[in-house]
């Protein structure tokens, strides 16, 4: 199964024929990719669910209809076991970023929490789901596929948001904080909690 999110509301591909869902269950079909995501740009569903016939197949015919943008992440924790967040455009969110030519996934990941936070002395210890969602920028429409990581740090310094990336804050949040902040946060950042 792929839940891909365009404006928080779920495109989910599946070959269960008997999925439950409260979204209205379409068969795939290559032409109607892009007026669902039309619709649910504009607001005008809560989502809708994909049935097909062969997922692998009809998720390369998905993402054949738009420019793929790769990016990494993490889900980082302190040794009192709290999440970093970001704080970027009015919501709260977890530190990713744009892979580089010639860098490995999990290089683009410390990467991007290090700079984006001014953080270092972080491990990988494992790898989260990938979340996707689609977004528009210069008149091109985008697949965002991030890949995720859960991090440790025993980093115990002043966190640095990365003001030129548009982040105005880098916190660790507690249980209670996280449960608060995931309530203006974005769907696929709520898959990895």
């Amino acid at each position: 199964m792929y839940k891909v999110f365009v404006n928080d509301y779920p495109i989910i591909l599946t070959d269960n024929q008997n999925i439950s869902t409260n979204y209205k269950k379409i068969n795939f079909e290559e032409s109607t990719i892009l007026k669902l995501v039309g619709t649910l740009f504009n607001n005008n569903s809560t989502g809708f669910c994909l049935i097909c016939s062969d997922l692998e197949q009809s998720w390369s015919i998905f993402q054949s209809k738009f420019e793929i943008q790769k990016a990494a992440g993490g889900k980082v924790l302190n040794l009192k076991n709290e999440v970093l967040f970001i704080y970027r455009f009015n919501k709260w969110d977890l530190p990713k970023g744009k892979l580089e030519i010639g860098e490995s996934i999990k290089e683009c990941a410390v990467r991007e929490v290090e700079e984006e936070c001014g953080i270092y002395n972080l491990t990988i210890q494992k790898k989260l789901p990938t979340t996707y969602h689609i977004f528009k920028r210069e008149g091109k429409t985008i697949l965002k596929i991030t890949y995720w990581f859960l991090m440790n740090t025993n980093f115990d310094d002043v966190l640095k948001p990365q003001k030129e990336e548009d982040i105005t804050e880098a916190v660790f949040k507690n249980d209670a904080e996280i449960k608060s902040a995931l309530k203006n946060s974005y769907q696929n950042i709520k898959l990895l909690f």
